[in-house]
Formats: structure tokens, sequence, C-alpha cells
């Protein structure tokens, strides 16, 4: 598919401007120069390119003249800026004015590639869109859930499936991996929907009072019981009680709720009269339930009660492409809620989140937009804005020695002048991966002298 790609590079320095044209032609791409501002707005004129990737300082004019006549001419035509002389502002208005994505000088090979292929993939993307929107709609969305990933599409046709029935269901995943919106889609989708849905977090009730809340109680059966209380499953009576945490539950209580789901009746405590209900159990659980059955912290005859249907939700670094779905999903989000104007997510940051692991999964992406969003200056979140930010900082490092520096070290102890000797070592060779060899130029991306950089290249050889 890259043949089909035309790209023209408009730098005013013959060295970037070859080596681009050398290193995007390798890539399969059909590759286009400009030395200067006009003989760009000249070539932009006669010919249609799919992408254009210019500096911002050029001889004659600036790279936001031939990103404007970029546009002006075809809308479609993706822009992408370079400059070693790049600030917030300069970005900012870049991005306002359409570009796709704003690369300081010196940048990474392999980052330039990715954001080039994310780009024209996101055009190919956008004009399959427009053939199948309705079609495509349907599969980002299942009421609150985002995601277009193939993990998520197998979940919205497994919600679709079961939740005409009544049959229980336990949902499995990380924490924040969002088990309690599959919970309530699943009600959505069943006759129930009309009905009471109740949330009981089953780890976060003292076990004193577990009984009490899931059941109710009947006056002067305990100390502080001053009257009457119904519980939750009595609440969600024709409806649904969602169990999340179900694994924290002490084994007295699951003995109690054993009964409950078998009989679909129970006492309150201290009555005699049994309460009848129908309830739909949807279980929920971090926890792996089967080797908590093995080592005898859960029974066994109450995991095959709820777990008549199971869904594992995927952690979100293993669903691919819904990072930044969710990401833009967010930032409008928060935008709205808190008055503000933010209008996209730059290309950089999303590169930065969908290499992040998200140990929190999809609740530390919404807190980390939620956040970017309230502490944003601009209308663009940009990867400063991102408070993982740090991660872009020292991801280099990690590719070094495979290692990574993490500044709350410092209160177990740290080796500094190893640190530091690591870091050095990474800039001299990224420095000069960048200047094909060259030391000067080398020197020059450091701000070094000449005789400077080679004494630190001795120093760390």
């Amino acid at each position: 598919m890259n043949k089909l790609h035309k790209i023209l590079v408009v730098d005013d320095e013959t060295s970037m401007r070859e080596f681009l044209e050398v290193f995007l032609s390798k890539e399969g791409y059909q590759v286009s120069e400009a030395k200067s501002g006009k003989q760009a707005l000249n070539m932009i004129q006669k010919n249609n390119y799919d992408l254009v990737l210019t500096d911002i300082r050029l001889g004659d004019i600036t790279g936001l003249e031939i990103l404007r006549q970029s546009k002006k001419r075809n809308q479609d035509t993706i822009v992408i800026m370079i400059s070693a002389y790049s600030t917030t502002e300069i970005a900012v208005e870049a991005m306002n004015e359409g570009a796709y994505d704003f690369v300081p000088k010196p940048f990474d090979n392999q980052e330039l590639k990715h954001t080039i292929q994310k780009a024209l993939e996101i055009k190919t993307f956008d004009q399959e869109k427009e053939r199948t929107s309705l079609e495509l709609q349907d599969n980002l969305h299942f009421n609150s859930i985002i995601g277009r990933s193939p993990g998520m599409q197998a979940i919205y046709k497994r919600i679709a499936q079961i939740g005409p029935t009544k049959t229980n269901v336990l949902i499995t995943g990380e924490s924040g991996t969002g088990k309690e919106l599959i919970a309530r889609a699943i009600h959505d989708q069943s006759d129930r929907k009309d009905k009471p849905f109740v949330v009981v977090n089953c780890g976060g009730i003292p076990d004193t009072l577990i009984e009490s809340e899931f059941f109710g109680h009947i006056r002067g059966s305990f100390t502080g019981a001053i009257s009457d209380k119904q519980g939750l499953f009595e609440s969600a009576d024709q409806g649904t009680i969602f169990l999340d945490e179900i694994g924290e539950l002490s084994p007295i209580l699951q003995v109690k709720l054993l009964r409950a789901v078998q009989e679909t009746s129970f006492k309150p405590v201290g009555g005699t009269k049994e309460i009848v209900v129908d309830v739909r159990i949807i279980s929920a659980t971090n926890k792996k339930l089967e080797e908590e059955v093995i080592e005898g912290n859960f029974r066994e005859d109450l995991f095959f009660r709820l777990n008549v249907i199971p869904i594992k939700v995927p952690p979100l670094r293993d669903r691919k492409g819904d990072v930044e779905l969710l990401s833009k999903h967010f930032a409008k989000k928060y935008s709205s809620e808190m008055e503000k104007d933010i209008v996209k997510l730059s290309s950089y940051a999303i590169d930065f989140l969908n290499k992040y692991s998200f140990p929190g999964n999809v609740r530390e992406l919404e807190n980390l937009i939620e956040r970017s969003v309230a502490l944003s200056s601009t209308n663009i979140i940009l990867p400063e804005s991102l408070t993982i930010s740090m991660y872009k900082k020292r991801r280099w490092v990690e590719g070094i020695k495979g290692q990574r520096f993490d500044l709350n070290d410092v209160e177990q102890g740290v080796d500094l002048d190893k640190i530091l000797s690591t870091i050095e070592h990474g800039y001299l060779k990224k420095a000069l991966e960048i200047a094909g060899g060259n030391k000067s130029k080398a020197a020059d991306y450091l701000n070094l002298s000449l005789r400077s950089l080679r004494y630190r290249i001795d120093k760390n050889s």
C-alpha cells in the first residue's frame, strides 16, 4: 500500500532533505523534494500529495505557509511539521492550522516512521469510514462501553447473546477494565432494564455488616438495629444485582450467598420469615477464582453457580487501537464538563499513551486525560500535558541497557554516576545515529564542541 502514497519533503538543509528522501524511499513511499518554500508551493499546485513533511524555518517562506497552501489545495493532505526550534506556541499554532503533528529535531527515525505510517493509516481509515460509517459506528460503542479492538467486539457479541436471558454471569479482569460497565450493558439488554440495577462492593463492606447489607435485618436483631432494614437482594427484586469483588467474600457469607442463589430466597438477620426474590446475579472479580477454589479460599459450588457464563475483559494494554479512541472520548467529555475547548490530542501524545502499559487500565487512562484537560493551557493536548511524560523522557534509556530510572528510587539509594553515564551514553549514541556517524553534526545536535564530544565518546567507550 505504501507505494501508492506520495510524500513531499520540504527542507532547505540539503543533508536533512536527502536523508529523508532515502529513508522514506526505503519504506516504499514515492518521495519528492523541495529545497525552498517557493518550490514547494509550485509543486503543491501541480501535484496531489498524500503527505507533506516540511520544516518550519525555510529560507524564503515559513512552513506554516506551506501548511496553509497544502490544506487550501487539498484538505485531505496530511502535513507534518518538523523543526529544531520547537516551542509549545508554534506547535499549537501549526496544529490549529491543520497540521497532523509537530516533530521536534533531532527526531527518532523510528518514531518519525511510525508517525507517518499512522497518519496515512488514519487517512485510509477515514476514507473507508465515509463508505461504511454507520456500520463502523455501531462497532465502536456498546451502551457506555467504547472500543473497536477484537477483544471488545467479542464481548459486544456475548452481551447481545446473553442479555435477554436470566443466566448468572461472572466477569473477570484486572482492576479498572470496566467490569461494571459490562454488567450494566448486560442488564440494559435484558427485559429487566427498567427494574433496579443494584451495585454491591463486596470488598468495601465490613464483615460484621455485610450479611445485614445483603439480606437486611429485623429491628433489635443486634446492637444498633433500631429499625427493620431492607437488604440489597430485596432491593434488586425483579432486577439485577452486581456483586463486585466477589472474591473478597468471607467463607461464612459464601455459604449464605450460595443458599440465596440456590433457593432464590433468604431470611433477614434476626428474622424467621423467608423472603423470595427474582434476581439476576452478575458477579465480577480481579482474582483468578479457579485458583482461589483450588486453594480453598472460595467455595467450588458457589463458583459454579455464579460462573454459568464467563466474560473475561482484556486489559487495556491488549486492546490495540482502543487507547486512542478512549483518549479522545475522555478529552471530549472532560473538555465539555470543564468548559474548555480541547479540540484534539496530538499524535505524539497518542503515541506516548499507546506505549504506556496502563497498569490501572481504563480507569487510569480516564484519570490521566481528566487531569491533562484540567492542566492544559492550550486547546491541544501535547505530550508535555500528560503526567506520564516522564515516560517519554526516559523511554530511550530502556532501549540502551534495558534499564528504567525512577526518581522514587532515590529513597532506596541509587548510583548517580552510573545513571548519568548511561544517560550520556544514550544521547551520544542517538546523536551519532541521527548524524549518520558524522561527529561534527552530532556535536551540533548536542550543543557541544567537537573536542568535548570526542572526549565524552572516549570516556564512554
